[in-house]
């Protein structure tokens, strides 16, 4: 199928789908014309990608997803690294917005005045203290 059969279904833009292709993730089978042209299996290809994507999984981590012959290859505690990293980012964005509630409803005349709010912002200091001593592991 040709690539804009491929947007139609898939919902990709065609300069993705392009991208795609330079980055490795998908492979044209040929032209017609200028056109590329492409296997049905990328229809199936598309939503992992999306998956991933959506999932913090960068472009070239997902590319090591598919073996050289096609198949999905997905290495399970990368997937679970994933998953202990979403964990951490929800628990501090529901820190975080449950800071916000509490400051949008305050009955303190200066937020400065708060114990919670005060509270709230000693935490965010050490979190931000924490997040500093921490190295990210190499790559």
């Amino acid at each position: 199928m040709d690539i804009s059969t491929v947007v139609q279904r898939s919902g990709v833009s065609a300069s993705a789908l392009r991208f795609y292709e330079e980055k490795g993730l998908i492979a044209s089978i040929g032209r017609h014309g200028l056109k590329r042209l492409f296997d049905a299996e990328v229809l199936e290809r598309l939503p992992l990608i999306a998956v991933a994507q959506t999932a913090g999984f960068s472009l070239d981590e997902i590319a090591l997803m598919f073996a050289p012959d096609g198949r999905v290859r997905i290495d399970r505690q990368q997937l679970a690294a994933k998953a202990d990293a979403l964990d951490e980012t929800i628990r501090r964005l529901s820190v975080i917005r449950e800071g916000l509630r509490h400051a949008a409803v305050c009955p303190a005349s200066n937020h400065m005045e708060c114990p919670t709010f005060r509270h709230i912002l000693r935490g965010a200091v050490e979190r931000t203290k924490k997040a500093r001593q921490r190295k990210p592991l190499p790559r």
